[in-house]
């Protein structure tokens, strides 16, 4: 059973695919910043999931499930409402493309699955995304000498010309962790 596993966002989709035996396959994001419409950025994620299914049968689908809270310092009321609209939109895009029935996974829960424990920042740890992303770097070293994250070069201010982690590499970590949980959720089940 091929699984497929999406983070969401209006700015950068990410993606993630395990194979049958439920080994990492690929990642990679369907970036979606410069285009000004959601219905634009909704067409341009269905032309990359037919993509991907034009390489891959897959057969289970997990969408990590969009907030239902507001947190201090976080997103506003707009922002939960035009997220929560495409996160529905994408699911039924994914539903349509592949005739799977979405699952909706809870970040929370996911990590958890996994074993995913982040520091908190008022105890010394890295941001979320970083701890995020480590996790999956080190989980990949088990299956792969290392691989090989995006990087882009700063166009300006004081670090201009300096290679770093491109963004986008947080989304494809996002998408990792919400499909090996599905599939370790399934499997428990």
């Amino acid at each position: 059973m091929i699984s497929l596993g999406l983070d969401v966002s209006t700015s950068c989709t990410g993606w993630a695919i395990f194979d049958e035996s439920g080994k990492f396959s690929d990642m990679g994001t369907i970036v979606l910043s410069k285009i000004p419409d959601l219905y634009e950025k909704a067409q341009k994620v269905r032309d990359s999931l037919q993509d991907i299914l034009s390489k891959n049968k897959v057969d289970s689908i997990y969408i990590e499930e969009n907030l239902q809270s507001f947190r201090a310092g976080f997103s506003s009321a707009r922002t939960l409402s035009t997220l929560s609209r495409f996160n529905g939109m994408v699911s039924l895009i994914s539903y349509e493309v592949f005739s799977v029935k979405p699952e909706h996974i809870n970040v929370n829960a996911a990590r958890k699955s996994l074993g995913i424990k982040l520091v908190r920042k008022k105890d010394g740890g890295a941001p979320t995304k970083e701890q995020v992303l480590n996790w999956v770097d080190n989980d990949l070293r088990f299956i792969k000498s290392s691989y090989l994250w995006p990087l882009k070069v700063l166009r300006g201010g004081p670090r201009k010309g300096q290679e770093i982690l491109d963004p986008v590499a947080y989304d494809m970590a996002d998408a990792y962790v919400i499909c090996k949980s599905g599939i370790v959720l399934n499997r428990s089940c």
